[in-house]
């Protein structure tokens, strides 16, 4: 979270607050009040400057205002006919241009701000109670630390998160029981992964009383999973301490006997197991936000971490399971020689593989930049051996 103060004039004086940012988006150099009189246009152009606009009015109506300002930035513009001889965009080049706009998109909504006092009250009129949401990823409330503004955008990220883990996500590999994921931690929404790992028999080398481990747990789904599967005991890491607690609330709720253990390391846990799975983040691309680490992975530093450590981490006859989608394939971003061929540095051969055609709404979306690789994507559950010497 950024931690720097915010500054504005009102009321003939100079005010300042707390900035508050879970993007990591520093505040606005110029900053203005705005109220129920400012128009959409108005706001737009200010919001393209990178002015913010401190709201001063009715909350539902600054709920409106950011809902005009994400219309106008995603309004279709016209392109200028290529020329004949100008080269068809590469598919890096699409992702490229796609991620500047979500960018360009995010730093443009955030511009529209809201006051709060160090309690987590909003005093506008029709200000919802977001006291517990804010709590939740700010920690408790306190008067004595003043007031903060953060953007409204945000905001309501943090009361979707909110509803997201009172209400959580019903897991068809789990029964239908639900996790419950927390702000910032990789909800599960797609069940096409959990249910390869439903599907993959077990390595004969995990016997009764035998141990796995779960490297980058998150929401702990998988190590729930590997229990109702019969797994005696999983080790279970992560680097965020959100993700740990998320996982500590669900597994407790899940796995009651205590057969989850969670450990704060970066990959690997002490010692050998004769199953270690992983479930990186798919896409080798910079994230933009701190709570994009979920999904993009710079240079695949994790992917490969695991499959660079796997080999010492395997018991004897022991598997290591990864699941990954191929979407950063289709994007250009990694081929599957490349995948291949860290895996054989590594000391690993695949001993089998399991797919399944991913089913989510915009692969369907003809409108989506990126529609035809995610058309095309396939999630995979690598099931990899140490190589055996000849």
């Amino acid at each position: 979270m950024s931690a720097s103060h915010l500054n504005w004039p009102e009321a003939g004086e100079t005010r300042s607050a707390r900035w508050r940012s879970e993007s990591g988006a520093p505040p606005p150099k110029r900053v203005v009040l705005a109220d129920d009189s400012l128009t959409a246009d108005a706001a737009f152009r200010l919001a393209s400057e990178g002015t913010g606009m401190l709201w001063r009015g009715d909350f539902q109506n600054a709920r409106l205002l950011l809902q005009a300002l994400a219309r106008r930035i995603d309004k279709p513009r016209k392109t200028k006919r290529a020329k004949a001889d100008t080269p068809t965009p590469s598919s890096v080049d699409n992702f490229n241009l796609y991620r500047q706009a979500q960018s360009q998109r995010a730093r443009t909504l955030a511009m529209l701000l809201i006051e709060f006092d160090g309690a987590h009250h909003i005093t506008l009129r029709r200000a919802p109670d977001v006291v517990q949401a804010c709590s939740e990823v700010y920690g408790a409330g306190d008067t004595a630390q003043g007031n903060y503004v953060a953007p409204l955008r945000e905001l309501q990220g943090l009361i979707g998160a909110h509803e997201w883990r009172k209400k959580g996500v019903a897991i068809a590999a789990l029964g239908g029981d639900r996790i419950h994921p927390h702000y910032g931690v990789f909800a599960p929404v797609r069940g096409d992964y959990m249910e390869l790992l439903a599907q993959a028999p077990l390595p004969p080398a995990l016997s009764a009383g035998g141990v796995a481990f779960d490297i980058g747990t998150g929401t702990g789904v998988l190590a729930a999973l590997l229990v109702r599967r019969g797994v005696a005991r999983v080790v279970a890491t992560d680097t965020d301490p959100r993700a740990l607690a998320c996982a500590r609330e669900n597994l407790a709720r899940l796995v009651p006997g205590g057969q989850v253990e969670l450990v704060q390391a970066d990959l690997f846990p002490e010692g050998v197991a004769p199953l270690v799975i992983c479930n990186p983040p798919w896409v080798p691309a910079r994230p933009s936000s701190p709570i994009e680490h979920a999904v993009y992975d710079p240079d695949s530093r994790m992917l490969r971490g695991f499959l660079n450590g796997l080999a010492a981490h395997l018991a004897p006859g022991g598997e290591g399971w990864l699941i990954l989608s191929d979407l950063a394939e289709h994007l250009g971003l990694r081929s599957r020689a490349d995948l291949l061929a860290w895996m054989d540095a590594a000391g690993l051969q695949p001993l089998h593989r399991l797919d399944v055609q991913p089913i989510h709404p915009k692969a369907d979306d003809l409108t989506d930049p990126l529609h035809a690789a995610r058309s095309a994507e396939v999630t995979s559950l690598w099931r990899l051996v140490v190589k055996t010497v000849a």
